[in-house]
């Protein structure tokens, strides 16, 4: 993509090494911010996970909320019956949520990605509408009043330290995974589908599974770090924290886009943004931060539609012109 070329003039390693030590050395450096960093590293995971179907293979969906929230559902319900040491119990109900996860991407990836175009994108949305009730209406998972997960051993500050550092290993882990995904065979279909989906399929492509497994590596490392944030936070519910497609379902579109979709390093930089600019407006403008949410919102549908690699790969197209 001509956006990866907007960051051509830094080495790429050097930025590797600089969101490295962020995540090794933030939440020790800033301790007053350690949850605020963690969430910075699931917005990085969500970017990265939707825009390899939105992105990478025009694929726009709404419904990449639904496998975060299972990934929430599923630990809590593995520790809360196991009867597993903490520790133990987490790491069975991580592996049982990224499990479920993909199972379900299959099961619906099987059922929707024969779609295109909007109607693809209003099947997901649907999706994401009915998880959140299915949840808020099942007593097994704690119904309408949500779930609380078991405490976490350590002392007072602790868990932030360990959910920090477990969120920037998904991410780090999503992110190379995808670098690596990228550069391969199985990159380059994703390209031509977003392309030119009949004229994949006429090169003899096999498009829908192709889409589906896709859009199972997506809700692997969302299962994942559903589980972990779960856990993190302390309780689900069903609608403002597993589900929450008004808030996580649309922000993690709106990274990728703000940042550049369909580029390698656009929906990093996009997480970046969006999450700092969002803590300002909560900081700052505190009773008005869903309204300036809302204008940021409009700003980078109308003025970065290509997003800020784009942006930048055309501005030094330009420069090179004149």
């Amino acid at each position: 993509m001509s956006g990866d070329k907007g960051l051509q003039h830094i080495k790429d390693w050097h930025v590797l090494v600089a969101l490295a030590l962020l995540g090794l050395a933030g939440p020790l450096v800033l301790p007053s911010l350690i949850t605020q960093i963690a969430f910075l590293w699931l917005m990085v995971t969500f970017a990265v996970t939707w825009d390899m179907l939105g992105g990478r293979m025009g694929y726009n969906s709404f419904g990449n909320i639904v496998f975060f929230g299972i990934g929430c559902y599923a630990a809590a319900v593995i520790q809360r019956d196991a009867g597993l040491p903490y520790f133990e119990g987490l790491a069975l109900g991580t592996a049982a949520g990224a499990v479920v996860a993909v199972a379900a991407a299959a099961l619906f990836g099987a059922a929707l990605l024969g779609i295109r175009g909007h109607y693809f994108a209003i099947g997901t949305l649907g999706l994401s509408v009915a998880a959140a009730e299915i949840a808020a209406g099942w007593d097994y998972v704690g119904a309408g009043s949500g779930l609380a997960l078991p405490l976490y051993p350590g002392a007072l500050g602790e868990r932030e330290l360990f959910f920090a550092y477990a969120l920037f290993g998904v991410a780090a882990c999503c992110f190379l995974f995808c670098r690596w995904l990228y550069a391969t065979r199985f990159g380059l279909a994703l390209n031509a589908i977003r392309d030119d989906h009949d004229k994949a399929d006429a090169m003899g492509l096999r498009t829908t599974p192709i889409k589906i497994f896709t859009w199972c590596i997506s809700a692997f490392f969302l299962g994942i770090s559903g589980a972990l944030a779960a856990n993190m936070i302390g309780f689900i519910d069903p609608r403002d924290v597993a589900f929450a497609g008004a808030t996580f379902g649309v922000w993690m579109v709106l990274m990728a886009i703000l940042g550049g979709k369909g580029t390698l390093w656009g929906p990093v930089l996009g997480a970046f943004v969006f999450h700092v600019t969002q803590e300002l407006f909560w900081t700052w403008l505190l009773g008005w931060q869903r309204v300036a949410l809302g204008l940021l919102i409009v700003v980078i549908v109308v003025f970065f539609p290509q997003g800020i690699m784009g942006w930048i790969a055309e501005r030094r197209a330009r420069r090179e012109a004149a």
